[in-house]
């Protein structure tokens, strides 16, 4: 967190592997390791490769114990900050204003001398109206595009959401050859100081690895289907009246018309 000098929850490549060569950090990952991993963010012309510190430390390559069953890994801080808003909404699902005043009064606490209020700008809250549109107009709670605002709103504590499949949890006997080698170290990092400059978050594009993809980690079917307007269920009623009104005005005409046939040419088939 102390080399993340912009509070992007983001760490320049160059500036991590900088770090490993100079100080007794153990930054070593390959940077193909760290793809395969879903901790590099490469979607930034101008900060180039990132490794993304929340899912760093989340990763398979910080587990204290690695063995077939389970792993024995770094807390995962978002989860007490997802539970917060949970606890709150009391509910699935969430309109955006609900959240942010909820979000507004969280802050995150890393440590004792760490407390940092949620990063809550208009392009935030634009973000989560976004979310809520392409849902019915409700946050699931529990779907990726929420997760992805959550890792925004806190950046050092809430992973980056990959899509289901894009990455894994492979550790490091798993993948192989994980480890960098130091002349791909050395040439990454000679571009460390190049990224000292005088810029603002948003100068930096920092959120270029947003997507609008989502993914519900759970069914909300039926919270969908409740959440339906009065206005669309008086024009789904309205075209079932509309249609019933037809039909039977075709069956009257129908008996006008049938009665100067013989009944035993009549013939009726039910569906």
């Amino acid at each position: 967190m102390a080399m993340d000098k912009y509070s992007t929850g983001r760490v320049p490549l160059a500036r991590f592997y900088n770090t490993a060569i100079n100080t007794d950090w153990r930054f070593g990952e390959s940077e193909a390791y760290l793809r395969e991993l879903g901790a590099l963010d490469e979607s930034s012309s101008w900060m180039g490769p990132q490794v993304i510190i929340p899912n760093y430390l989340q990763a398979t390559s910080n587990c204290i114990v690695s063995t077939s069953h389970y792993l024995v890994c770094c807390v995962a801080e978002c989860e007490s900050l997802l539970g917060e808003i949970e606890s709150a909404v009391q509910a699935p699902t969430a309109a955006p204003g609900t959240i942010l005043s909820i979000v507004r009064n969280m802050t995150s606490q890393t440590s004792l001398d760490h407390d940092e209020p949620a990063h809550l700008d208009g392009n935030m809250v634009s973000q989560l109206e976004k979310v809520a549109s392409s849902n019915g107009g409700m946050v699931p709670l529990n779907s990726r595009l929420f997760a992805q605002w959550l890792h925004y709103v806190f950046p050092h504590e809430c992973p980056f959401p990959h899509k289901n499949g894009a990455v894994s949890a492979a550790t490091p006997s798993e993948f192989g050859d994980f480890i960098a080698n130091k002349e791909d170290m050395k040439k990454h990092a000679s571009n460390a100081t190049a990224l000292d400059v005088s810029v603002t978050k948003e100068e930096l594009e920092w959120m270029s690895q947003w997507s609008s993809e989502e993914e519900l980690l759970m069914d909300y079917s039926s919270d969908q289907g409740s959440s339906l307007s009065w206005r669309t269920l008086f024009v789904i009623c309205s075209l079932l009246i509309v249609a019933v009104g037809a039909y039977g005005g075709v069956l009257g005409g129908n008996g006008k018309k049938e009665s100067g046939f013989s009944q035993g040419g009549m013939h009726s088939h039910w569906v």
